[in-house]
């Protein structure tokens, strides 16, 4: 199971390397929030893996790019969440090289501007 099945439930997209780019739909002010008023743009952080709005937009989408990286699939003991533009790890990791890896990984998603590992123990 990949991390984004076992993390939301959710299928990869049929273009992942699109979803990862969080590129928002064109249409995507229809979906987002009702605050948002006509012309507004989706923030990167909150474009979900189809274009659209979604409160969890970067987190579904780190996950998705850890799903994408061969050596970060057998990693079942760590759950990603995000607080804002902050990409937040928590669980275990078998090693510092693996967590450096998701931090490389997690890092180069559109929208996230920092990791917190502080809740991820390596070991």
């Amino acid at each position: 199971m990949g991390w984004l099945q076992r993390l939301f439930g959710q299928e990869k997209p049929a273009n992942p390397e699109q979803a990862v780019s969080g590129q928002p739909a064109p249409n995507a002010v229809a979906s987002a929030p009702p605050e948002a008023q006509v012309g507004d743009t989706i923030p990167p952080e909150r474009v979900g893996l189809d274009g659209q709005y979604d409160q969890s937009g970067l987190a579904k989408r780190v996950a998705l790019a850890f799903d994408q990286d061969p050596q970060l699939d057998d990693v079942n003991t760590l759950w990603v969440a995000q607080l804002g533009t902050t990409v937040v790890l928590k669980g275990s990791v078998p090693s510092q090289d693996v967590l450096t890896k998701m931090v490389q990984v997690a890092s180069g998603v559109n929208g996230a501007a920092s990791v917190d590992t502080n809740q991820v123990q390596v070991g």
